[in-house]
């Protein structure tokens, strides 16, 4: 990041901060980061230039301008690291995927895994690829954003696919799991709700109660 840059992002970041936000919202995400009171509509437009400013770098710079994002304390750089990937996804490729998983495990909390999710599913293009290793992998936010990458695909989802990584992970208590399951399935239910209640109803004694609520929302 050159120095240029981070200063005219804390200058517009402080700018629109709320500082009587900062002690809230860091409650909101159990204190484990602190804030600078910034809220996301303001984060954005602050940021909006700033970041389109960025677009004749190539994927490996971006990737290396957010990791330097990442290290700053002050929750609102991840986000507005998430805001750059996420307005220049179209640089990068699968290549590119590992090393967003690997953003996502620094200072993993559903905010930043949730949004990194979104960003590796349109870089993915309607595909899967490193996602049958993310399903498996040990660590449970590398597996919700297997659960999640296909979320606001609709026709274009891997229905088999889906079913398939909700019914290998019914069986985890952990909570973000269990609610990416049911949110996964609500969220294809918009497309195909007849395929996703047959398929929660056959499967209701394998999914836990979240899952089963959370996919049966909408229907």
């Amino acid at each position: 990041m050159t120095a240029l840059f981070h200063a005219d992002l804390g200058r517009a970041l402080l700018a629109v901060a709320e500082p009587a936000r900062a002690e809230p919202m860091s409650a909101y995400m159990r204190n484990q980061f602190p804030f600078l009171g910034v809220p996301t509509p303001a984060r954005r437009a602050a940021g909006k230039s700033l970041l389109r400013a960025l677009g004749e770098l190539n994927a490996e710079a971006l990737l290396a301008m957010a990791d330097e994002l990442w290290e700053l304390p002050e929750r609102e750089y991840q986000y507005v690291a998430l805001d750059m990937l996420a307005m220049h996804w179209k640089k990068f490729n699968v290549e590119h995927i590992p090393e967003l998983m690997r953003l996502a495990r620094r200072k993993s909390w559903w905010d930043t895994v949730d949004a990194m999710a979104g960003i590796i599913g349109d870089v993915l293009r309607h595909k899967h690829d490193f996602m049958d290793e993310a399903i498996n992998h040990e660590d449970f936010w590398i597996r919700r954003i297997a659960l999640l990458h296909q979320l606001g695909w609709r026709d274009k989802t891997d229905k088999a696919l889906l079913l398939g990584y909700c019914l290998q992970l019914a069986h985890e208590q952990e909570f973000f799991i269990q609610k990416a399951i049911g949110w996964a399935l609500r969220d294809y239910a918009r497309h195909d709700p007849a395929g996703v209640r047959a398929f929660i109803n056959t499967n209701k004694s394998l999914l836990a109660p979240l899952s089963y609520r959370e996919a049966n929302k909408h229907l």
